[in-house]
């Protein structure tokens, strides 16, 4: 005796398609400009310079060094004069004083900024 059995076999295809949905949106963006002045106090230096007359004579190892007088830095200034004998003469001295004083420099700025808006379609189809 002779039997058969059937032999089946399943077959599966896959596939897809686009389907619109009716929704999207729209973004709108906006650049804004607004200028805006900054103030801002900034230091800076000013230099007085005064000559003052000395003529003191001096002698080699007694010659004056730069040195400072609160704030101000003195220079002495030393010329040699033939007389019978080389001395040094302290002709002058050189002041040099700091003032600090605060200025204000007002600058304007650009300054951006961005809006965005968002627009969607068929808001009112249902989904």
């Amino acid at each position: 005796m002779q039997m058969s059995f059937p032999v089946m076999e399943e077959d599966v295809r896959v596939g897809k398609r686009v389907i619109d949905t009716g929704r999207g949106v729209r973004i709108h963006k906006t650049v804004a400009e607004r200028e805006q002045v900054l103030d801002e106090a900034l230091m800076q230096d000013r230099l007085e310079v005064e000559h003052v007359q000395v003529g003191t004579v001096v002698s080699e190892a007694d010659a004056p060094q730069m040195r400072y007088e609160g704030d101000t830095l003195v220079v002495p200034v030393l010329e040699e004069v033939l007389v019978v004998q080389k001395q040094l003469l302290l002709k002058e001295e050189v002041r040099i004083t700091r003032h600090r004083e605060q200025v204000s420099r007002p600058e304007k700025v650009v300054l951006r900024s961005e809006q965005v808006q968002v627009e969607r379609f068929d808001e009112g189809r249902p989904q």
